[in-house]
C-alpha cells in the first residue's frame, strides 16, 4: 500500500476530465474491431457521422457489430413492455425507489416568478423541455436504478415525453426489469440501442428514433465522448463516466465500513476509490479489511474490484481533517463519504462534490438506489462546475421584461450611453426613439 502525503497527495488528486486514461484492453478492442489504431474519440466520430448519414441502417449495423445483435425492430413494443414480469421482491424495490426519488425531487424549488412593481414587470418563466432522451447502460446487468434516477427528475420537471435507449442482450431482448421500471414510470418509448450509436440517434434522430432536446444518463467512455461531441445539436445534463468515491475517515471510523464503501464502488469497471485519513493505523486496518472482503466477493465482482483497487486506488494520509476536506475539494469527487467522529461539522467546508454521504448509516451504495437524490452525478473532476441530475436539468428558464414608460425614461439614458460605449449606435437609437 502506497500512502501519499503533502504535495505528492495534492498532485495525485489534481485532475481534469481529459486526464482519464484509456485502458490497454479498450485500445486492443478498438484495433480488433476497426482493424487500425484509433483513439476513442476517432471511433465515436465515425459512429456519429455514420448514424447521422444513414439513420436506422447505421444504428442496426453498429448494434450488431458492437453488441452482437441486429435488431429488426429498434423500438420495444408496448405489448412487450406490458408483458414483462420479474420477481415480486424486485418489483417492490423498484416501486420503493421510484417513490423515494420522486418525493425527493418534488421538494426542489422549480418554479419561476413574475414581480410587478413600480418599474413594471420582471421575472422568469420556467418551462419543461419537450422531449428528453434517457440513456441506460447495459453490459452484464440491467441498471434499473439509472432509469429511475434519470427519468423521475425529468417527470417532476414536467417533461411530457421520455425516450429510453439501452443496449440489447445478444438475443435482442431488453432485460424485463428495465421494461417493468419503464412501465411503472409510464414510459412507452424504449429502444434497443446503446453506445455512441444510441447517443447519435437521440441527437440527430432517425426514422425510428426521434431526436431529443437533451440527453441524460451515464455511460462508458464512448458514451461520454459521444455526449460531448453532440452537445450543441442537443443538450446534455453532464458527463458522468466511470464512478469514483472519496472517503474521508478519522481514527473513529470502523475499518469494515470504510473498506465496504470503497469496494462498493470498486466493483464498477474503471472505478477509482480514494481514501483520505488522518490516522495511519486506520489506513493499515482498512488495507487488511480490503484484502479480507475482496476474497469474500464472488466472481466476477472480485476481479472487477481487485482491478480498481490495484490499478487506481489512492491512499492519502492527511495532517488533520481540514487538510482532508481541502484534498476532497481539490479532487471534486462524484461521491464524498464522511466517516468521522462528527461528520456534520465538516459539511459546511465541502465545496466540490457530486454528493455527500454523512456517517456510517448513509453509505453511498444506498444512495445508488433508494435514498432519494439521483445517483447520476458528475465524474472526472467535473463536479467543480457540474451538478447531479436534478429538476432544473429538464427545464428552460425564460426571462420576462415588461417595463413601464416612467422606468424607460429613468434608465433609458444609461442604456443608450452603454450602447454607444460599445460601438452599437443602432442599440442607442432604438432606446432613444422611445424617450
Amino acid at each position: 500500500m502506497q500512502v501519499l502525503q503533502g504535495p505528492e497527495a495534492r498532485a495525485a488528486l489534481t485532475r481534469s476530465f481529459n486526464d482519464v486514461p484509456v485502458p490497454d484492453a479498450v485500445l486492443a478492442r478498438i484495433h480488433e474491431t476497426f482493424g487500425e489504431a484509433l483513439t476513442p474519440t476517432q471511433v465515436v466520430e465515425r459512429i456519429i457521422a455514420d448514424v447521422r448519414d444513414r439513420g436506422d441502417d447505421a444504428l442496426r449495423d453498429w448494434t450488431e457489430r458492437l453488441d452482437g445483435h441486429r435488431p429488426a425492430d429498434l423500438r420495444v413494443s408496448e405489448a412487450e413492455i406490458a408483458a414483462a414480469t420479474i420477481d415480486a421482491g424486485l418489483h417492490d424495490a423498484i416501486r420503493t425507489a421510484i417513490h423515494r426519488v420522486r418525493a425527493f425531487y418534488q421538494q426542489q424549488p422549480a418554479h419561476g416568478f413574475l414581480h410587478h412593481g413600480p418599474d413594471g414587470a420582471l421575472g422568469q418563466l420556467v418551462r419543461p423541455l419537450g422531449r428528453v432522451g434517457v440513456y441506460v447502460p447495459g453490459g452484464l446487468a440491467p441498471l434499473i436504478s439509472t432509469l429511475i434516477h434519470t427519468a423521475v427528475p425529468a417527470q417532476v420537471a414536467g417533461v411530457p415525453e421520455l425516450i429510453v435507449t439501452t443496449p440489447p442482450t445478444r438475443d435482442g431482448t431488453v432485460h424485463p426489469a428495465i421494461l417493468v421500471a419503464a412501465r411503472e414510470l409510464g414510459i412507452t418509448h424504449v429502444y434497443r440501442a446503446g453506445g455512441a450509436q444510441a447517443i447519435a440517434a437521440l441527437a440527430y434522430g432517425t426514422p425510428s428514433v426521434p431526436s431529443v432536446d437533451k440527453i441524460a444518463g451515464p455511460g462508458n467512455l464512448f458514451v461520454v465522448i459521444a455526449k460531448r461531441l453532440v452537445y450543441g445539436q442537443t443538450g446534455i445534463e453532464s458527463l458522468p463516466g466511470p464512478t469514483e468515491t472519496l472517503v474521508v475517515a478519522d481514527d473513529s471510523a470502523d475499518p469494515r465500513f470504510v473498506a465496504a464503501d470503497l469496494l462498493a464502488q470498486a466493483e464498477h469497471n474503471g472505478a477509482e476509490p480514494v481514501l483520505v485519513s488522518t490516522s495511519p493505523d486506520l489506513l493499515n486496518r482498512v488495507n487488511a479489511e480490503l484484502d479480507r472482503q475482496l476474497t469474500a466477493l464472488p466472481e466476477p465482482n472480485q476481479t472487477w474490484a481487485r482491478d480498481s483497487i490495484q490499478a487506481r486506488m489512492k491512499t492519502v494520509l492527511a495532517g488533520d481533517l481540514q487538510e482532508a476536506v481541502d484534498l476532497a475539494n481539490l479532487y471534486a469527487p462524484e461521491h464524498l463519504c464522511l466517516l468521522t467522529r462528527d461528520p456534520w461539522t465538516l459539511l459546511g467546508q465541502v465545496q466540490r462534490a457530486g454528493g455527500v454521504f454523512i456517517g456510517e448509516h448513509s453509505m453511498e451504495a444506498l444512495g445508488d438506489y433508494v435514498a432519494g437524490p439521483s445517483h447520476v452525478m458528475p465524474t472526472g473532476g467535473t463536479a467543480r462546475f457540474m451538478s447531479p441530475v436534478n429538476v432544473r436539468d429538464f427545464q428552460n428558464i425564460i426571462s420576462v421584461v415588461g417595463l413601464n414608460e416612467d422606468t424607460l425614461r429613468r434608465i433609458g439614458p444609461a442604456g443608450a450611453t452603454l450602447a454607444r460605449a460599445e460601438g452599437l449606435e443602432a442599440h442607442a437609437r432604438a432606446i432613444e426613439s422611445r424617450l
